[in-house]
């Protein structure tokens, strides 16, 4: 997602992602060679940003068109 990320996408109210996506800025060698910090494994990929809260849910993408119905009818619902 690169650019994208730091830009408009992180601006949602609601943010989905596929599972294992990398969503980031910058790689995980680019800030190494910036600031020499140790990354998890995981760093970047949808689950950890769900886990640290910059994501609210992976959804498969067969499933997508669903959710996006569910979540659009709850908020005119709601």
């Amino acid at each position: 997602m690169g650019g994208v990320a730091a830009s408009f996408a992180s601006l949602g109210d609601i943010i989905l992602a596929e599972p294992g996506a990398l969503i980031g800025f910058a790689g995980k060698r680019t800030i190494w060679n910036t600031v020499r910090l140790e990354l998890p494994k995981d760093f970047q990929t949808s689950e950890f940003l769900k886990d640290h809260g910059f994501v609210d849910r992976i959804v498969q993408r067969k499933d997508l068109r669903t959710e996006l119905a569910r979540i659009i009818d709850y908020c005119e619902h709601s």
